[in-house]
């Protein structure tokens, strides 16, 4: 009997996040012309576009499983990080709107390209099959691409644009190059197909080739998630991009990647893990060494936030090496911290920076508990978070992802990673010292942060002392998803 291509109500509900921000995200373009003057509608829209979205994730997660001949699956692991994108795309508009509107470029395209590449990434989440992960990944990138050098009249942009595209052109065609290996030794894109060809004795002889191709997708994955030896672009496209963009670039498409890197490995390619083990085990700590002594060079906060970007993502990929249900929650656990802390972190970053980004350097958070003492406090906050400080989500994080290498074996691994914990603590710490302990920078007195900036800064705070509190609201949730992903 005839497959049928017509979607029931079933597969129309659990894909009913991504068809709603799409049909939004295009009526904002086509009611552009119409609304120029009031580019704050757009805003309030795309705010509004993504509360709806996670109220069809919940919807959609209370009745589970594939959809469209199994290239998508709705299950708690994709309802997690679907949840979690989304949310961070809600504090990057309350971070972007004031933003734009005093770079004169608050327009419905930034908000569309914007939904756009969450709809990307909420696609690389629910995916079980190679294309539609790399058709989410695309969706995700090309979007991003351009938000990237949105303001177009700025030579910084330009330049983040074009490095990030060109790198990312390139790492995307290793990655589906790695595919069609797959395709080519297992005749299957779909994850669960692959697995049970891997696992099948016969396909022996085709173990070679598969090395090759999951070393040729590991290119693809590991840019995207700015590890080593493929994270050069992250520094360059953090500064230079708009301080909004950068923060959107480290938590929401990072989050969605790592989503995509854990399915695969612990579905398509779990047969194969010994021969994973070795490549994983040696990027985590490379990502961590380069991404925090890097760190301690940098006088530019952008540029420090992106080298401790890359650091973190190594912390996730210890978790990606222990292979095992506990890392896999970890992880999850980690980039829900992460993100709301890092993002919270870009806040205050794109509030003291400024109209055209004139302060970003480490003198001018000098004195800064004097000139603003909320925003010192929540900087303080966050970056407490990403050193590791109890009482913080970044805490328990670290903690979860530490313990799942120490139960996978992974001893010297995990000492080597808190070693680079404690390096981190120097040049977190470096700006808190700046901000309470020496004199104020000489850039004049700034107005008090806009209700936007104060609503996401506060949200951001917020959820980093709750999963420092109470860590297991989140992580029995991701411990039960990890357990359904195999």
């Amino acid at each position: 009997m005839p497959a049928s291509f017509v979607p029931s109500a079933q597969e129309l509900l659990r894909f009913a996040p991504e068809t709603f921000l799409t049909v939004i995200a295009t009526l904002m373009m086509v009611l552009e012309p119409f609304w120029r003057e009031h580019g704050r509608r757009f805003a309030v829209i795309a705010f509004l576009a993504l509360v709806v979205a996670i109220g069809l994730s919940a919807a959609a997660s209370a009745d589970p499983g594939p959809a469209f001949n199994n290239m998508l699956m709705v299950d708690g692991f994709s309802t997690f990080f679907r949840i979690l994108v989304f949310a961070a795309g809600l504090l990057v508009i309350l971070i972007s709107a004031n933003y734009l509107r005093q770079a004169g470029h608050e327009t419905a395209e930034f908000y569309a390209l914007l939904l756009f590449s969450i709809v990307g990434q909420s696609l690389m989440a629910t995916a079980n099959e190679l294309i539609m992960i790399f058709i989410g990944l695309e969706c995700s990138s090309i979007a991003s691409y351009v938000l990237a050098g949105y303001l177009r009249d700025d030579k910084r942009n330009n330049e983040s644009a074009l490095k990030y595209f060109l790198l990312g052109s390139f790492a995307t065609a290793f990655l589906l190059y790695g595919i069609a290996w797959i395709y080519g030794a297992t005749g299957h894109t779909n994850l669960l197909e692959i697995r049970r060809v891997l696992l099948d004795s016969g396909a022996a002889t085709n173990l070679t080739v598969i090395a090759a191709a999951t070393a040729l997708m590991f290119v693809g994955f590991a840019f995207k998630v700015s590890a080593a030896p493929f994270q050069m672009w992250a520094p360059d496209v953090y500064q230079g991009a708009p301080a909004p963009v950068s923060a959107f670039l480290s938590a929401g498409p990072k989050a969605a990647s790592f989503a995509m890197f854990l399915r695969v490995l612990m579905t398509a390619f779990e047969p194969v893990k010994d021969r994973w083990e070795p490549l994983l085990w040696i990027s985590a700590l490379a990502t961590m060494v380069i991404g925090n002594f890097a760190a301690l060079r940098q006088t530019n906060i952008k540029r420090l936030l992106a080298y401790s970007s890359i650091a973190h993502a190594g912390y996730v990929m210890v978790a990606l090496t222990a292979h095992s249900e506990i890392g896999t929650a970890a992880a999850m656990f980690y980039l829900a911290a992460y993100a709301f802390m890092n993002v919270g972190a870009f806040a205050i970053v794109t509030f003291v920076a400024r109209n055209g980004e004139k302060h970003v350097e480490l003198m001018d958070y000098a004195g800064l508990s004097r000139r603003q003492p909320m925003s010192a406090a929540l900087l303080t906050i966050f970056l407490l978070s990403l050193t590791g400080i109890p009482l913080t989500g970044g805490f328990f994080g670290k903690f979860y992802i530490f313990k799942a290498a120490l139960d996978s074996g992974l001893i010297w691994l995990a000492i080597l990673g808190m070693l680079n914990s404690a390096v981190a603590a120097y040049y977190y710490l470096r700006v808190v010292v700046m901000m309470y302990m020496q004199d104020p920078s000489t850039a004049p007195e700034q107005e008090a942060p806009t209700a936007g900036i104060k609503t996401a800064m506060l949200a951001a705070a917020a959820v980093t002392i709750f999963l420092g509190v109470f860590p297991s609201a989140v992580l029995d949730f991701a411990t039960k998803s990890a357990a359904l992903l195999r």
